[in-house]
């Protein structure tokens, strides 16, 4: 066999390798002990596949200069990203760098329009499906990065949703005239891709930040589906196996994400559920349910450090305060007083899926003590205290009882079947969903007002005191 024969086998290898390690990674992501690993091997195959299309495909320009410059800076930016954003951001950057694979997808398609015969259906179809699912998925993902870190709120107006179906019906059209050659492809495709922009800007502004966790999951598959398109194109079986993967497990979490808020995905996509329908809309008013009792930071260390069971629920306010390590502090100490912790987790909670977890495990929470909420909610009857900490829509009793509230039908933690619940929050705002909660005026919760970080750390030593 020839050194040329020998070379022909090193792409296809490259790819295979690339193949196997993504689908070896993703299933190391299953466990935090494994996840780190299972990235980083997920990664050194995507290099392996790099390398491999640069040197060994026969079509590929070797213009070295560009191709390595462009890798460099795009590897100083995303490392410069990662080791600086915080983790309470770490919804943001997911959004951001889905984004970019969207838009990679949709100028790949663009690019490739222009180089297709209108005669080539299937082909043109390929390329036209890529742009419109990446393009809408890079709008979309923008407009969500932007009300994840504030600086885009809820829009609503009259006829909303007819306005977004009637765009949608047009995208669908164009693309069936576009792939049978009936419009000029050379004009239209900016037209398309113009549209799809302003659909996947309009698709997401009235989505409400409770919904954020399923809009994020569904924005990850739409990249994953588009670049998988640039697979089928270009018979790359990295890039199909990467988009197949991405797009898969992007449904999956999307509809388990949706059975955990006992909600159909048509709902979640036109029901706005978390949304405002003024943007300078304040909260929403409390109900007149009669006071609230508060507790004191000393009163509240004594019933959790003479606790059997403690069950800690962690939420947004967590994450806001960085207080995971201060929380895993506390679980530390109230365990040398032999007290059993464990933690219960919503699907749903925070702004992302498993942004709880994800916290946690940075944290070095063990992960047998994360609880699932079927988990959690049949082991509430033996906790002594629960204490939630930034959580507000995910322990709403409302849920179950409330068939007013737009909450209603959502699964959640039931911490009211404990015998004391110690709510920690900054104030009695309500939570995204924008309704009062009803367990905040229960007779076994007390509130506990402030910072979560500080006032875990005083806790801590209250503890530690008694």
């Amino acid at each position: 066999m020839s050194a040329s024969d020998i070379l022909s086998y090193v792409l296809p290898a490259s790819y295979l390798i690339g193949s196997v390690t993504f689908i070896l990674g993703l299933k190391m992501l299953g466990h935090p002990d494994t996840a780190r690993r299972g990235n980083l091997i997920a990664a050194g195959g995507m290099f392996v596949a790099i390398l491999g299309t640069i040197f060994f495909h026969p079509e590929v320009i070797r213009n070295y200069i560009w191709i390595f410059g462009g890798i460099a800076l795009g590897a100083l930016v995303g490392t410069y990203a990662a080791r600086k954003v915080q983790m309470t951001q770490m919804p943001e950057m997911v959004s951001l760098f889905n984004g970019m694979g969207g838009a990679c997808a949709a100028l790949i398609g663009l690019v490739e329009s222009t180089k297709t015969t209108d005669s080539d259906t299937v082909r043109m179809l390929t390329i036209i499906a890529g742009l419109v699912i990446g393009s809408i998925s890079f709008a979309g993902s923008i407009i969500a990065w932007g009300k994840l870190n504030g600086r885009i709120k809820d829009v609503t107006f009259g006829g909303q949703q007819f306005l977004n179906l009637s765009l949608l019906t047009v995208i669908i059209l164009d693309v069936i005239l576009l792939a049978a050659g009936v419009l000029p492809i050379n004009t239209f495709i900016y037209v398309e891709l113009a549209l799809c922009i302003v659909y996947g800007v309009l698709f997401v502004l009235p989505i409400g930040g409770a919904d954020m966790p399923v809009v994020i999951s569904l924005l990850n598959s739409f990249t994953g589906v588009a670049a998988a398109c640039g697979g089928f194109l270009y018979d790359n079986k990295v890039m199909l196996t990467g988009g197949i993967l991405v797009g898969s497990a992007g449904t999956i979490l999307t509809i388990l994400m949706c059975k955990a808020m006992n909600r159909s995905l048509l709902n979640v996509v036109i029901g706005s559920f978390g949304a405002s329908s003024n943007d300078n809309a304040g909260p929403a008013e409390a109900k007149d349910q009669g006071p609230i009792k508060e507790v004191s930071l000393s009163d509240a260390a004594m019933m959790m450090s003479y606790a059997k069971k403690v069950m800690i629920v962690p939420g947004y306010g967590l994450a806001v305060a960085q207080a995971q390590h201060t929380c895993h502090e506390l679980e530390m100490a109230l365990e040398e007083k032999g007290v059993e912790v464990k933690y219960a987790i919503h699907p749903v909670a925070g702004r992302m899926p498993g942004h709880m977890n994800v916290l946690l495990a940075e944290a070095d929470v063990e992960y047998p003590k994360l609880l699932e909420m079927e988990e959690a909610n049949s082991e509430f009857n033996s906790a002594d205290v629960v204490m939630v900490l930034g959580a507000n829509d995910v322990v709403n009793p409302a849920a179950k009882t409330d068939k007013s509230s737009p909450i209603y039908g959502m699964p959640v933690l039931e911490v009211e079947n404990a015998k004391t619940v110690i709510v920690n929050k900054r104030s009695m705002k309500p939570g995204y969903a924008g309704i009062d909660n009803d367990l905040f005026y229960q007779p076994k919760t007390s509130m506990l007002f402030g910072d979560a970080k500080k006032v875990l750390q005083q806790l801590i030593m209250e503890v530690k005191a008694n």
